[in-house]
């Protein structure tokens, strides 16, 4: 039972607060109170200054005009700029600061009337899989995925209602399955990017987190997203929906296979058509791919970084000097030369092009988000081996929760559309999402209200 302003979902917030019902400092102080009592546990934020939050929403209450987002308590990652607030990226050369402009999309935020609340906690330059302070809400002794670890953390423990995440590999899907919360990683491109921290021109995506399908529709709306090009789906009843699950499926755990395999028959109870989605032969080569892309794309993105701190961790200096032999997360790279490359940016194209032709009889395909439960300890944020393949493919993926593994923790599964039909993917997954939600309400709480209460 909500009883507190904090407990309220993005759309919520914004229908009380724009009717006059609710003012946007009883949301700042409700946030504030949650903050102060659950951050010594869950380590969420990089910078938080309750004075200005507070100033913030008085300025809001003032405002005639009032935006989509009236009021909606948002933690921004820490690699995105904003005029007000230290952007450190979590990495010494940056501490305190501050950009003195907005990041494009804190410009839009601002503009849809959003309270920004402070940093969220991510990894070094949003790309390393070194864990940070952050914790997992529902369990402090696992991770909770990264690099948007802060974002899907305090989203989770109610401590905001949306978050900005960001997500070159996995780091705005896979938080999402560990803490348990719903997260967009649009269609690449689709929000700009402009003030946010680079490292791979072609993968690297603004994230959103929320507690609900609608809140990620509400933003959908904030963000101008492609309209749909036909009527979104009001029942999951005749949803074609392809079952795919990936070439990584040997690595997938048996609490990965089972939500799978139940949010399958979900879809299918509703009325959906659930069919096999075998990827071509082509798509197992795509790993590879993204690793060398990142590789040659990091590399420029780094270069400054590495002449101006040589105190990096030594993952940034091989990078840019390619005398790396295994990357961020344990695989090995070799020596790719220039030929290597473009033979991975050929690819990428195909397989781009291809997987439109592949996915076009059905709406949305599901797929896993993460290899299973959140891993145990926070020295590293888990890996993106179900993540990376839809990123580098630049379509819009939706990790919908509910679902739970043996150990109780969260387990998502992935919704993924078509380039450009972010909306679609949304609204399926949301229908996905309730049908879960719906299943499960009859054995135990939601995993969000229970972290309420803890």
């Amino acid at each position: 039972m909500v009883s507190t302003p904090n407990q309220l979902d993005a759309t919520a917030v914004a229908t009380e607060t724009r009717a006059g019902r609710l003012s946007v400092r009883e949301v700042a102080q409700s946030v504030l109170e949650r903050i102060e009592l659950r951050d010594p546990a869950v380590r969420a934020w990089s910078h938080l200054d309750p004075e200005a939050v507070l100033a913030s929403a008085d300025g809001l209450d003032g405002r005639e005009t009032r935006g989509l987002l009236h009021g909606v308590p948002v933690g921004v990652k820490d690699v995105i700029n904003t005029r007000d607030m230290p952007t450190e990226h979590h990495t010494a050369r940056y501490v305190g600061s501050v950009p003195g402009v907005d990041a494009a999309c804190i410009d839009t935020l601002r503009s849809a009337g959003a309270l920004l609340v402070g940093k969220t906690v991510t990894t070094e330059f949003a790309a390393t899989n070194t864990g940070g302070p952050t914790r997992n809400p529902h369990d402090p002794e696992r991770t909770p995925g990264g690099s948007s670890s802060g974002s899907g953390a305090a989203v989770a423990d109610l401590q905001v209602a949306v978050a900005l995440g960001t997500q070159t590999g996995g780091s705005t899907i896979r938080p999402a399955s560990f803490t348990g919360v719903y997260a967009l990683k649009p269609t690449w491109n689709s929000i700009s990017r402009e003030g946010l921290k680079m490292y791979s021109a072609t993968c690297d995506t603004l994230g959103l987190y929320a507690r609900s399908g609608r809140d990620l529709a509400l933003l959908a709306d904030v963000f101008h997203l492609d309209e749909p090009d036909r009527p979104l789906p009001t029942s999951l009843a005749g949803l074609r929906v392809g079952l795919c699950r990936t070439p990584a499926w040997d690595l997938a755990e048996p609490a990965t296979r089972e939500a799978l395999a139940t949010a399958a028959g979900v879809l299918r109870d509703g009325g959906a058509e659930v069919a096999e989605l075998e990827l071509p032969e082509i798509f197992e080569e795509l790993p590879t791919v993204h690793r060398r892309i990142l590789r040659r794309e990091g590399r420029s993105a780094f270069l400054n970084e590495h002449l101006a701190s040589p105190d990096l961790p030594a993952f940034f200096h091989e990078m840019v000097l390619g005398t790396d032999t295994v990357d961020s997360i344990g695989w090995p790279t070799g020596t790719p030369d220039v030929a290597d490359f473009r033979a991975a940016y050929r690819v990428a194209d195909r397989c781009r092009a291809l997987y439109d032709d592949v996915a076009s009889p059905f709406d949305v395909v599901l797929t896993p988000s993460a290899p299973g439960e959140a891993p145990i300890g926070i020295g590293n944020t888990g890996s993106s081996v179900f993540n990376s393949l839809w990123t580098l493919l630049q379509v819009p993926v939706v990790n919908v929760p509910g679902l739970v593994g043996p150990a109780g923790m969260p387990i998502g599964v992935s919704i993924v559309g078509r380039r450009y039909q972010d909306r679609l993917a949304v609204a399926c997954a949301g229908l996905l999402g309730a049908a879960v939600a719906a299943r499960t309400d009859d054995v135990a709480p939601s995993l969000p209200a229970m972290a309420a209460f803890r």
